[in-house]
């Protein structure tokens, strides 16, 4: 019985919860090492980011006879440029967009309220039955902005807390960009035979997991962002870069990410000209076709193989556990273990073979 893998399993799994248990009672002793972990995981994450997005770039000039040292000093540089590119075309248009968005706020509440007001008094003419269902609605759709705001705001307290620590992120950054071939023969080779390979495998594997959904997801994100901009222009949307800007980031997360960017959208085009919805969701629609079709099969293409279910899922348990942080590394984390339970299971099953050849 001991060989049985739901037995081996099941041991396993209250081997962990143990630990986990002692582990929690005996938490203050490992204190220092969880705020240390907590003030480096921001520059990591971002150092990270900034690797994965730069890399190709490095390899495509490091194959063209570049040192390394010149391909790293490029890829800053190159990285200063967008930088003062971002600031100096694309800053006074948001900061315009802001300001106009600010000072338009009080007008914007009003409209909304007599919107609201409308709407509630026009449910009275409604069957119960169906009241009851905009009543049961409303305080759902208010539970979720409510809790979005609140992963918004821990968010947004996390990253000003840390933005102290940003100086860390070029020197990771750095590192990763000189010594990114070193990190994995340092962990695979303290295995040796079957083992060093498999591990070899599974890093290489996760290594290309997290590439193609960083790449792939910043890509499609920006690609949307565009043909969001250029659709909100078309139909005189105001602030339409505002509005694609935040689409660029809530696009970052799969899914439930492009419905989020464009609830403002719809807001805003409602309270400036109510025809407008129509057009902010043929906008949407349109670009969402597109991505569907079009960008996201030739970005993304197989890479990650996960259920659209199953990533809504993720989004919404990593968010209650992690805020929004843990909606953004909710996907690539579950990416990376499933590489990892798979690659055991392939080994278990290579291993199971091997033995039942040799019987």
């Amino acid at each position: 019985m001991t060989k049985k893998l739901w037995f081996q399993m099941g041991v396993g799994i209250l081997l962990s919860i143990l630990i986990i248990k002692y582990f929690m009672e005996i938490s203050f002793i490992f204190a220092p090492v969880v705020i240390i972990i907590k003030a480096i995981i921001l520059p990591l994450l971002l150092g990270g980011v900034l690797y994965y997005m730069t890399e190709p770039i490095q390899r495509f000039m490091e194959n063209r006879k570049f040192p390394r040292w010149a391909s790293i000093l490029t890829i800053f540089a190159g990285l200063a440029v967008v930088l003062w590119i971002f600031i100096a075309i694309i800053g006074p248009p948001i900061t315009n967009q802001v300001n106009n968005l600010v000072e338009d706020a009080p007008t914007l509440e009003k409209k909304f309220n007599i919107v609201k007001d409308r709407l509630l008094e026009q449910k009275e003419d409604l069957p119960e039955q169906i009241q009851n269902s905009i009543d049961s609605a409303a305080n759902s759709a208010q539970s979720i902005a409510v809790k979005f705001g609140k992963w918004v705001v821990q968010f947004l307290q996390s990253f000003f807390q840390a933005m102290f620590l940003l100086i860390l992120v070029p020197f990771f950054f750095i590192f990763m960009l000189k010594d990114h071939e070193k990190f994995a023969p340092k962990i695979y080779n303290l295995f040796s035979g079957e083992r060093r390979e498999w591990v070899k495998k599974t890093l290489s594997d996760i290594d290309n997991v997290l590439r193609s959904y960083i790449q792939g997801q910043f890509l499609i994100s920006a690609i949307l962002a565009s043909l969001i901009l250029i659709g909100y222009l078309l139909i005189g949307l105001k602030y339409s870069l505002l509005l694609a800007l935040f689409a660029l980031f809530m696009n970052l997360v799969p899914f439930i990410g492009p419905w989020i960017a464009v609830a403002p959208a719809v807001i805003i085009a409602y309270l400036q000209e109510p025809k407008l919805v129509i057009l902010v969701a043929i906008v949407t629609l349109v670009a969402q076709q597109i991505d569907s079709n079009l960008i996201t099969p030739n970005v993304m293409g197989k890479s990650l193989d996960i259920h659209p279910l199953t990533v809504i899922t993720i989004i919404l348990a990593a968010g209650n556990i992690a805020g929004f942080v843990g909606i953004i590394v909710g996907v690539p984390v579950y990416a990376v273990g499933k590489v990892i339970v798979s690659n055991i299971y392939d080994q278990r099953r290579k291993i199971k073979h091997a033995a039942t050849k040799d019987v």
